[in-house]
């Protein structure tokens, strides 16, 4: 049995010249509420970098892969590029802008400076916020876990080392 639809071309042609309509849309985003419309296939990413202009959170391979895009949902750890925007509806986001600012370092960034741990800076908002998650997480203890799991967030330049030093220095200032 076929259960296929079909339609005329007029009919076609009008479903294809209607507006697409936008969903609303209500997030807590580093710590401010927001209600926004958006469009239905909008990534979480495409939102705060596009239409937020908070361009922390990185594009890097938009297939979730290099965990550029991390950021927190509900203080779990998340590839921003995967999840579309009104499927966390309710939900409260937090970026790589909403952990610390200027003058007022949250600790995994000023252990990020204080161990190198970065070098071309490209994926360090990922990493910063893989690391909040993965403390929020409560499960790695030693350095072996630390590097199991942050291995979702791909550094090329090669500073993996240093980033397990200074999430593994924020751990234990905070044990």
């Amino acid at each position: 049995m076929n259960d296929a639809v079909t339609i005329d071309r007029a009919s076609a042609a009008a479903v294809a010249s209607r507006p697409i309509a936008t969903l609303p849309l209500s997030l807590t985003i580093n710590g401010q509420p927001k209600d926004l419309q958006v469009e239905p296939w909008t990534t979480l990413l495409d939102l705060l970098r596009d239409k937020l202009d908070l361009t922390g959170s990185k594009k890097g391979c938009d297939h979730g892969q290099c965990g550029a895009c991390t950021v927190l949902i509900d203080g779990k750890r998340i590839n921003a590029c995967l999840k579309l925007a009104v499927s966390v509806d309710g939900a409260e986001i937090t970026t790589i802008e909403g952990l610390g600012q200027l003058g007022n370092l949250h600790p995994l960034q000023a252990a990020f400076i204080e161990h190198d741990a970065f070098q071309c800076g490209y994926c360090t908002p990922g990493q910063i916020c893989s690391a909040q998650g993965l403390i929020n997480e409560g499960h790695a203890k030693t350095r072996e876990d630390v590097r199991e799991q942050m291995s979702g967030n791909i550094c090329r330049c090669g500073a993996y080392t240093n980033i397990a030093d200074a999430v593994l220095d924020v751990m234990e200032s905070r044990a």
